[in-house]
């Protein structure tokens, strides 16, 4: 197993490193999956219509929050583990709390603008119906209180529950990511084990006015923690069970039958193939306590991806991609974006008469949105990148960001010789 010296809290403190840092390579496939996991989630969240059809959801036991919070796990512990041995665990761990600090903020922003376009529409287009539907009409009654509640995550309108989750769990991180470096198996199994007792006891947290949260942080820090484990050399461990002959032939097995008990809830012929109790562990889906065979349906698609989608195909630079991959890239603003926008795509659809089309071409242009947001957003990093000092130079011509809409691999490509550029400039002027 590869071992690697790092800072522990202070420069002259050593860890002894048993996982297997990940390379330094960006796998664009987290990317493709985590753009699809924002896609999904906007379309589900868009309810009575065509659009959440197109949801892994209604195909299957798990969805794109279980993706999303998959894929969250694995590329915090790609950006963060390196960090946190080569610079040490202070260092690490303020970087993740910074990003905590984003994601909570990007909260509140979002509940901002979320409750009061619901009040708005609610209010002023006669549709009170919206208040209750979307669990925010204890703001009317009690606004104080529920902004105390809601600055402390405990008060969530509904389709906002899954920014607190993550905030949860990356808040905790830095001290289980310090862990999982040392001993990422024995972590990976207290994991486990704390899944299994808060299923047994239903440990969660509560939330305001009443009940619990939808997505029960003791349960759901399984995929989290999973996605972290893998990129610290998990997958090395499960290599010869994912790549087994076997392998993608049992996950289609349990992916049809779970599309077939899926649909047993909309097609009575289907409940004719499984018995009663059968029908009674899978329906209903038990999404906030995660129950066990969403983990294997979601298991069952990580192994028909890494059969299927190798981290060198070339395939993963096609156009046709690019919307997806630049969307997973840029997943905070995306997601956020995407929350709204579902909100805004139920109110135009209850507004208008409802067709197909209508639903469709609302769906088409929530996402062409979100495609924009992202698109500006990578834009705008590129441009606030330093440029070299030497005005009107080749190399301050060459760090001018291509337009967004050129192929990914032109723009990879013109990073790759920006970079070497810089290196260049900066060997130059230390000779200097």
């Amino acid at each position: 197993m590869h071992q690697q010296p790092g800072r522990l809290f202070a420069p002259g403190r050593r860890m002894k490193i048993r996982a297997t840092l990940p390379p330094h390579e960006r796998d664009l496939r987290l990317d493709l999956f985590r753009g699809l996991a924002n896609w999904l989630i906007f379309f589900g969240h868009i309810p009575h219509s065509l659009l959440a059809w197109l949801t892994l959801r209604n195909y299957g036991f798990s969805d794109g929050a279980d993706l999303f919070v998959f894929i969250s796990g694995y590329t915090a512990t790609l950006v963060y583990a390196r960090m946190m041995i080569e610079r040490g665990f202070v260092i690490g761990a303020t970087r993740l709390w910074k990003r905590v600090w984003q994601i909570y903020v990007a909260q509140l922003l979002l509940f901002l603008f979320y409750t009061a376009s619901i009040h708005y529409a609610a209010h002023d287009f006669d549709l009170p119906q919206l208040m209750d539907e979307f669990n925010v009409h204890h703001l009317m009654d009690h606004p104080a209180e529920v902004l105390v509640h809601a600055i402390t995550l405990r008060f969530k309108p509904v389709n906002l529950d899954v920014l607190p989750l993550y905030i949860v769990l990356m808040a905790l991180f830095p001290f289980v990511l310090w862990l999982m470096l040392r001993q990422p198996d024995a972590t990976m199994v207290a994991s486990l084990a704390l899944y299994l007792a808060a299923r047994h006891y239903h440990w969660d947290l509560a939330s305001y006015p009443t009940g619990v949260w939808y997505f029960d942080p003791f349960t759901w820090q399984l995929l989290f923690m999973l996605g972290a484990w893998l990129a610290l050399g998990g997958h090395i461990r499960l290599s010869r069970v994912a790549h087994a002959r076997w392998s993608p032939l049992l996950a289609i097995a349990f992916l049809i039958f779970a599309l077939a008990m899926t649909l047993s809830e909309h097609i009575g012929a289907l409940q004719l193939l499984f018995p009663d109790a059968l029908r009674a562990v899978f329906i209903p889906n038990d999404k906030t306590y995660l129950a066990p065979y969403r983990v294997a349906h979601l298991a069952a698609i990580i192994v028909l991806v890494v059969h299927f989608i190798p981290r060198d195909w070339r395939g993963l630079e096609w156009p046709v991609f690019a919307p997806l991959i630049k969307c997973g890239q840029h997943s905070l603003e995306v997601f956020c974006v995407g929350v709204y926008l579902s909100f805004v795509a139920h109110f135009i659809l209850i507004s208008v008469p409802d067709s197909a089309p209508m639903q469709l071409a609302v769906g088409a242009a929530g996402l062409s949105i979100m495609v924009a947001v992202a698109w500006y957003r990578g834009w705008s990093k590129d441009v606030e990148r330093p440029v070299p000092r030497i005005p009107g130079s080749p190399l301050a011509k060459a760090a001018i960001p291509p337009p967004p809409w050129q192929p990914l691999s032109e723009r990879r490509r013109r990073r790759r010789e920006l970079a070497d550029r810089l290196k260049q400039q900066r060997a130059h002027d230390r000779r200097a």
